[in-house]
């Protein structure tokens, strides 16, 4: 079992930047990859972002590309999600994902295996 917690939402406004993390425990993370979704209210919840297992290898979504970077670091057992430029529209509880024993992840939330509880980022215009 994988224990997901994020941190670092909050409020902020249009064009300013906030980074996010997701600590995990229970189980080392190298052979996870791993991904951020989001959802804001009366929406599906949408990818993000996601990387390797090894952090070689990310993909992002046109409507966050360019302004949101997934990273992780292994030794902490801990994955960011840095979102510069902020949009209005970014406004959603932002969640994170672990797919077990995969090198590669997709865009799909139902091959993810375990999810935080989410933390919330209200951008405000």
């Amino acid at each position: 079992q994988v224990q997901l917690v994020e941190s670092g939402g909050g409020l902020v406004q249009a064009g300013a930047s906030l980074r996010l993390s997701c600590a995990a425990s229970g189980r080392t993370l190298s052979s996870y990859a791993m991904a951020w979704f989001r959802q804001a209210p009366g929406k599906e919840r949408e990818f993000v972002a996601y990387i390797s297992s090894t952090g070689g290898s990310t993909y992002y979504p046109d409507s966050v590309k360019g302004r949101f970077t997934i990273s992780r670091d292994n030794a902490k057992n801990t994955v960011y999600l840095q979102m510069n430029k902020l949009k209005s529209e970014d406004t959603a509880v932002y969640y994170c994902a672990a797919r077990r024993n995969s090198v590669y992840g997709t865009r799909t939330r139902e091959e993810y295996d375990y999810w935080g509880q989410g933390t919330q980022v209200t951008v405000s215009s």
